[in-house]
């Protein structure tokens, strides 16, 4: 490595020395102060990474001359630490890996150049679904359920594991990645042992989450990407990016009486949705941070997704040490992140100068009140004395759209356990204290605790038409619960233990009972969800709940308790106690002051170190997994993992870029089109081209499991892309799921079927879209499986960063309509055939030529989205893994 400005030098610790990269170096020539401190960090990225090819003296210097208020233009290679996997989207990225082994072989390379260059760990947290509820054995059950279900993809696992050197497997049944990442593997100042001597540096990070976030309130510097990013970074090929904008959020004040961590994530996400932060990073500051716990800064970086930044990060402080100190980390991990931190100018103090920002917004934190979110959106903030409200006028829209005019007071007789109910619009049928944004946070869970103790002892139960669940975020948080006594009062609730995973929050939400099921269809009824997750979107959740609210754990129990939202928190009663006097959601609501108590007498570092002593080690059953050997994996006739068709015909160089004639639009969509409407998730239906499939080799309906359990198969993955039941596909009017017009004939099909009528014909496609197109989460299936029916070409009005950068790592071309335009303004009704003009000279932008059926040209130009010159090159080799690959392949060769 380089060391063009003298930065190298050492830190001394307690009598320990360390190599550093220090950024005063810089001082004499350049404002390093004025910098913001994610961008401190990626700066001693590149003084430690400076080689003059993937890192230059120029792109260092265009960090230190950033300019805030410019529009970003300079590119940089950002080289992280570690990447963090989980089992959904790590499954894929491992069978990717496996599978370029096979590739490496084929083309005369050695494969076990296959491997992750940087430490890899891969945390199996989205596997556990919430089968069985609101029993002291749930937890087993669902384990046991799990095991079966999965046991080809935990095999594979165990595979990887053991054939991949620098990759570990967190086992099921630990925790969510998340939380095990902020709780044990983050080390915010990471060190690594060389020939010549110890360095230490930031821990840095990509995922295959895109709430790799959280971690951010910890000041690691990390964000979710594709697994083909993430491949590629293990492979140690730099993350290139543009140098982002940094918005400043400041903080004052403290949060008042009353007001979760949740209801102040809900407001962030709100206020930053407005201000506009998708694919820029936003850096919380200000004296507010004094009075701000460190689990409530990790509920923040969270949920930078749902605001669409690229990170939501927060400076290293006292905060943070103690952090580090209260959940388990050794003594000499502490020091060390204080004396580097403060001596690289990135320890934070009260009162210090403020850094230079693109923008800066502001929050009091007394502003905060409580809040939901929804029915279909993390940001659409809804206060709680205007959640009866919110409903009503949902509801009403629903229902107005309906050619039946149904009625809103319908109702429909259910029975359950023997008796018999009645259901209705806006009753709650999912109650789930579940997924990241909240199972991290000791206070909101503990509150959730003291709310159904005192409901408790009041006499008030959960209603019966609820399912209840708790998917703790690690095994830290029952621990703590149970020692405060507040276990038991959950569980009379039903709020068991059902797993320790992500659970609702991704869809894996279970069954309802069938009775219930059968009522809410036989009356079309719009139920609810309400969960403390990250994400509402539609048909996310579950398949028959069609209202879906983020909500703070407490409130998920009081409206358990309440048992619909079509109602006033504020002002109505919940139930009745045990003499019949009304109970009000006031009477249960807990003091910050019994939460502080409980969570300082309660929670402490042993709890940590006992629950993450063998981490690695799994139960017994994980243990007993019988494990393939060998480097070359032999692909088993497995339903979960088959070896994909990616490198099918590759050769080492890469051909010429083909043009794009006469191709198709498969989709045509409007605005806000999610990964979730576009990548598989949740249940595999049995009529669907997917169930189709899996029945035909046997598969029984019962034993589909989840689409996101088989993303280790391209031919169940493929069938279910654009497949969500609530996609609305233009090209299929009246239609909602996975509907398309395949055009030759007018036939109205399959979106799959189509796509391979049309590949049988050689006909590429395209696919039309409005604004935010790919928001939600980092799912490289959104890729994969639009380049796997035959997509070469989206054209949107705007994109979410990480699926744009996602289509263009799978080769296919993102365009983007030009300003002010879109399908609807020029006219496009997705019937027309499109050519694309030639890409093979890197232009900004391309002539579209639509022709419509009857003749008529419709041209414009349109943005190529293919944002850096390292995307180019992914472009041109057919995708990044592809890139990789030869580059691989061709060194190997040199060598031997």
């Amino acid at each position: 490595m380089s060391n063009s400005y003298n930065a190298r030098s050492t830190l001394d610790v307690k009598g320990r020395q360390y190599e550093i990269y220090r950024l005063d170096a810089l001082k004499d020539r350049f404002d390093i102060d004025r910098l913001p401190f994610s961008l401190k960090i990626l700066l001693e990225n590149l003084l430690r990474k400076e080689d003059g090819l993937n890192v230059t003296t120029e792109q260092i210097e265009a960090l230190c001359n950033w300019d805030a208020k410019a529009k970003p233009s300079d590119q940089i290679s950002f080289m992280p630490a570690r990447v963090v996997l989980q089992d959904f989207t790590g499954v894929p990225a491992v069978v990717d890996l496996a599978a370029m082994r096979d590739a490496m072989k084929e083309l005369g390379g050695d494969p076990n150049l296959i491997n992750p260059l940087e430490p890899a760990d891969l945390v199996i947290d989205h596997s556990v679904m919430v089968d069985h509820y609101g029993t002291a054995n749930a937890l087993d059950l669902n384990t046991r359920i799990e095991f079966q279900r999965n046991e080809e993809r935990y095999k594979f696992l165990r595979w990887g594991q053991k054939a991949f050197s620098n990759f570990r497997v967190v086992p099921p049944g630990t925790g969510i990645v998340h939380q095990v990442n902020l709780e044990y593997l983050s080390k915010v100042v990471f060190t690594k042992e060389t020939e010549e001597g110890t360095f230490a540096y930031p821990d840095t990070l990509v995922g295959t989450d895109s709430h790799t976030t959280m971690v951010n309130g910890l000041g690691v510097l990390g964000w979710g990407v594709g697994g083909i990013e993430a491949e590629a970074a293990m492979l140690g090929q730099p993350v290139t990016m543009l140098l982002p904008e940094v918005i400043g959020f400041k903080l004052s004040g403290e949060l008042p009486e009353g007001a979760t961590a949740t209801d102040l994530v809900l407001t962030v996400t709100e206020i930053l949705r407005k201000q506009g932060v998708v694919g820029k990073f936003v850096e919380f500051f200000g004296d507010g941070l004094d009075h701000l716990p460190l689990a409530d800064r990790a509920t923040i970086g969270n949920m930078a997704p749902e605001y669409g930044a690229t990170c939501g990060i927060f400076p290293v402080d006292k905060e943070t040490t103690r952090y580090l100190e209260g959940s388990g980390r050794d003594q000499e991990t502490i020091d060390l992140v204080e004396a580097y931190a403060r001596a690289q100018g990135m320890w934070r103090e009260t009162g210090a100068r403020e850094a230079d920002y693109t923008q800066v917004v502001t929050l009091d934190l007394s502003t905060v009140v409580p809040s939901i979110a929804g029915p279909k959106r993390p940001q659409d903030r809804i206060a709680l004395t205007d959640a009866k409200a919110s409903f009503t006028s949902h509801l009403q829209s629903e229902l107005a759209a309906r050619s039946d005019n149904a009625d809103p007071q319908k109702s429909v007789t259910v029975e359950l356990d023997g008796q018999t109910h009645s259901l209705t619009h806006g009753d709650v049928v999912i109650a789930a204290i579940t997924s990241c944004t909240n199972t991290s946070n000791p206070a909101v869970l503990v509150a959730a605790g003291l709310v159904a103790q005192k409901a408790h002892a009041l006499g008030l139960t959960s209603k019966p038409w609820v399912k209840t669940s708790f998917a703790p975020g690690s095994q830290v948080v029952p621990a703590y619960l149970d020692e405060a006594g507040l276990m038991k009062p959950l569980e009379a609730l039903g709020f068991d233990v059902v797993g320790f995973g992500c659970t609702t929050c991704i869809g894996n939400s279970g069954p309802l009972p069938d009775s219930l099921s059968e009522a809410i269809r036989e009356g079309d009824l719009i139920v609810a969800g309400v969960l403390s997750g990250n994400r509402n979107f539609e048909g996310r959740i579950h398949p028959d709940v069609q209202a879906n609210y983020l909500a703070s754990p407490p409130l998920v129990v009081a409206y358990a308790i309440a048992g619909t939202v079509n109602c006033d928190l504020a002002t109505e009663s919940l139930g009745n106690d045990k003499n019949g006097n009304p109970v009000y959601l006031k009477d249960i609501w807990p003091t910050q002051r019994e939460i502080h108590d409980i969570i300082e007498s309660k929670i402490n570092s042993a709890m940590y170190q006992k629950q993450y002593a063998n981490v690695f080690e799994g139960s017994k059953t994980w243990r007993d997994l019988p494990t393939p050997e060998g480097e070359i994996y032999e692909w088993p006739d497995s339903t979960y993992v088959r070896n994909p068709p990616y490198f099918e015909g590759m050769g080492l160089e890469p051909g010429a870029a083909t043009d794009i004639k006469q191709a198709r639009c498969l989709v045509k969509v409007g605005d806000s089109i999610t990964t979730d409407h576009i990548s598989p998730a949740g249940a595999i239906k049995p009529d669907s081209p997917a169930g189709q499939y899996l029945q035909a080799l046997g598969v029984m309906p019962q034993d589909f499991n989840s689409y996101g359990s088989r993303r280790g198969n391209h031919e169940v993955m493929m069938r279910g892309t654009f497949a969500n039941v609530r996609l609305k596909n233009e090209l299929a009017p009246g239609t909602q799921g996975s509907w398309t017009t395949y055009f030759p004939t007018g036939e109205q099909t399959s979106i799959y079927d189509a796509a391979m009528r049309y590949k049988s014909d050689d006909t590429p496609l395209v696919v039309l879209a409005g604004k935010e197109y790919g928001t939600g989460s980092s799912r490289d299936w959104a890729a994969k499986g639009t380049a796997l029916l035959g997509v070469r070409v989206v054209i949107a009005e705007t994109y979410e960063r990480i699926h744009r950068s996602n289509l263009v790592g799978f080769g296919v071309v993102p365009l983007q309509f030009p300003e002010g335009e879109n399908a609807e303004s020029l006219g496009l009704t997705g019937e027309e055939t499109f050519s694309i003009g030639n890409l093979d000279d890197e232009p900004s932008t391309v002539t579209v030529r639509a022709v419509t059926p009857d003749g008529e040209v419709k041209s414009f130009e349109a943005r190529v989205r293919i944002d850096t010159p390292t995307e180019w090159e992914y472009f041109r080799n057919g995708g990044i893994l592809h890139y990789v690959l030869r580059g691989l392949a061709q060194r190997s060769q040199a060598a031997a």
